[in-house]
């Protein structure tokens, strides 16, 4: 049996050499690897690798986007036995101290000069940095720094090795066992320095293997790999997945390209975080509403129809005649061009996970035919611990056990995971290793929720955020931050919301809007502004923000549970939340006690009853420079509603 991914690699060569592998795009045109090709260059970077000093069991830190020769990288570093750390490429150079020094990271492979100078710039920080290689040379010429190398060198070097040793890489790859590290992965950090989730072969190849015989994966599958590399999510479904798979894995040519890469590529496979189907799904309502009366009657017409039988239909309920033939005519007229429009017309399984998705967003795109689900898990796990079945795919839940996974409630709420695909540790970190695992294998999740009747898994919030409401007519009510902030999500003029009430008598929020959404809402409306900061302190933002907020009261006093977690008060700040100026982290959680201490001026302000305070805030910008941004701030009261339990 296979048990490595090296040994995945060699197995893809050796039955189907001449097959694509990877595909990246350059200056417009997609090239192809083939995994005879990838199996050559990868014996080459680990032979440079090898000669270089890398050893067995070190860490091997790698930079950039997804790109076909740092995939190459880390199956190297794994061939070698050493233990391939993926880092986000967008982190600033401060964000990498601690796990560069975690780590004893020496060796570093990077794409380009942006992530050479990043690491320049702190390598008197982290001593242990001996050799950096990166593979863009653009800008990098007249570097001379000790250790700085080209991918090319490194070719080189590891070419003529393996002329000499044309086995050398084979004997290697034998001695690596299906329990050694295959790869460490740093925490987003929320609450403290990240922690690196340890993860062996045997873990990540079960859970790749466990998810693609739930969704019935072959290595006909095209995936898109355009979210970060360190990001876990990421790295099971183009790395961990495409081995065990052998599908094609496509590259896109910079961040700015994706949504013409996605249409061209036309993935059967796809996963996103909510935010990205958000996106999607906001740029095709801007797009219709600039549109003609006439396209806008005949979309809307068609929405409504597939909003009533599309979800029927993916789910193979049964449908009348009529409403079947108007829904095929709907679909030549308009789903099929916006499938296609949207690059999901091969779609045939489409994942989301990290946050809630709104019941409407995921409602649209099951809708037009799109075979949206959701998943849960986390890095700790290796992602795959429960999957919406093609046929029972709900919003608000997160799917079923899959194979090999054991689901249990402890009397606090948190959701335990047992499960062949467990963190092997945290390292350097047994104290916070204890307090996840138990002695008979059971992980603690730090999220709270329930399995429903179906046998669904629904989650509530995080334990550690569920709090009570103190004092007032709401005392001792259960308070779930992350629960309000996703259904102030689900509506598109919001973009993100920070709420805050735990130990207080009501609960107040902070909330982003989504700039495109309502910039554009305002120029429907011949409602001018300057900018961000304007444009989120107009009155008509404000009573725009305040239905939405009322929405999501009304439907919260309908819960028992959580009618006292309505919010009574909130402001719109004044610049977008950010993960460069720490206010949220690499993967846009939000960093709710940072937030709370920065902007504590206002957090007073909501509680005191003010209507409005003035606040200045500094502002890291993307070349490295610092600004400040400063406005006083409206603070508005929200209507909220009894609660069933009370007017029963």
């Amino acid at each position: 049996m296979t048990t490595t991914f090296p040994q995945l690699l060699l197995q893809h060569a050796a039955e189907r050499p001449g097959a694509a592998a990877l595909r990246e795009k350059e200056y417009g045109i997609w090239q192809t690897h083939t995994w005879a090709q990838l199996a050559t260059l990868v014996e080459q970077v680990a032979a440079g690798l090898h000669l270089a000093g890398l050893r067995r069991g070190e860490h091997l830190v790698v930079i950039g986007a997804n790109r076909p020769r740092l995939y190459a990288t880390m199956l190297a570093a794994q061939a070698v036995g050493a233990i391939p750390v993926p880092l986000y490429q967008d982190a600033v150079a401060a964000e990498c101290i601690f796990p560069l020094n975690n780590a004893e990271v020496r060796f570093c492979v990077v794409e380009d000069q942006e992530q050479v100078d990043k690491l320049l710039e702190i390598r008197a920080q982290c001593p242990a940095i001996a050799h950096i290689y990166y593979d863009d040379p653009r800008g990098l010429r007249s570097y001379s720094e000790p250790g700085l190398a080209s991918y090319e060198a490194l070719i080189e070097a590891g070419s003529a090795f393996v002329h000499q040793h044309p086995q050398w890489l084979r004997s290697e790859i034998a001695q690596i066992q299906s329990g050694d590290v295959a790869a460490m992965f740093f925490t987003s950090g929320t609450t403290g320095n990240p922690k690196g989730v340890v993860h062996t072969h045997a873990t990540l190849i079960d859970r790749a293997s466990a998810g693609a015989e739930f969704d019935k994966l072959t290595s006909a599958e095209e995936v898109l790999a355009y979210l970060p590399p360190a990001w876990i999510g990421q790295n099971i479904f183009s790395y961990a997945q495409w081995l065990v798979c052998g599908y094609v894995v496509n590259c896109p040519e910079s961040a700015a390209t994706v949504t013409i890469d996605l249409k061209e590529v036309g993935p059967t496979y796809y996963f996103a975080p909510p935010r990205i189907f958000e996106g999607l799904l906001t740029s095709v309502m801007i797009r219709m509403e600039d549109a003609g009366r006439l396209k806008r009657a005949m979309f809307s017409a068609c929405m409504a129809l597939a909003k009533h039988v599309g979800p029927a239909l993916m789910d193979g309920e049964p449908v009348g005649p009529l409403d079947r033939a108007r829904y095929a005519l709907g679909n030549l007229l308009v789903y099929g061009p916006l499938r296609n429009n949207l690059g999901f017309s091969r779609v045939r399984v489409a994942y989301t996970a990290g946050e809630a998705i709104g019941p409407d967003l995921f409602s649209f795109y099951r809708s037009i035919g799109i075979n949206l689900k959701q998943l849960y898990g986390s890095t700790e796990t290796a992602v795959f611990v429960c999957l919406q079945p093609d046929n029972q795919a709900r919003a608000d839940t997160v799917g079923v056990p899959i194979r090999g996974v054991e689901i249990k409630v402890a009397e606090n709420g948190e959701i335990l995971v047992k499960s062949a695909g467990l963190l092997k540790e945290y390292y350097k970190n047994p104290a916070a290793t204890a307090e996840v695992l138990t002695a008979d294998g059971w992980y603690h999740t730090s999220d709270a929720g329930f399995l429903d009747a179906h046998g669904h898994l629904k989650i509530i919030d995080r334990v550690k955020d569920v709090g009570r409401l103190k004092g007032g007519a709401n005392d001792g009510a259960m308070f779930a931050p992350k629960y309000v902030e996703n259904k102030l999500k689900f509506f598109p003029h919001i973009k993100e919301v920070v709420a805050y009430g735990d130990g207080r008598e009501k609960v107040c929020a902070f909330i982003n809007i989504d700039f495109d959404a309502v910039g554009n809402w305002a120029e429907r409306r011949n409602l001018p502004y300057a900018g961000y900061t304007d444009l989120a302190q107009k009155p008509e933002v404000y009573q725009l923000i305040q239905e939405c907020v009322e929405q999501v009261n009304a439907d919260l006093a309908g819960d028992a549970l959580l009618a006292g977690s309505q919010v009574s008060r909130f402001l719109v700040l004044h610049k977008e939340l950010d993960a460069d100026d720490g206010e949220l982290t690499r993967t846009n959680k939000v960093r709710r006690g940072f937030i709370a201490d920065r902007y504590s001026a206002l957090v007073d302000a909501l509680y005191a009853g003010r209507t409005e305070q003035y606040i200045e805030t500094q502002v890291k910008f993307e070349d490295g420079r610092t600004g400040s941004v400063s406005a006083t701030l409206r603070i508005s009261d929200a209507k909220t509603y009894p609660s069933m339990r009370s007017a029963a």
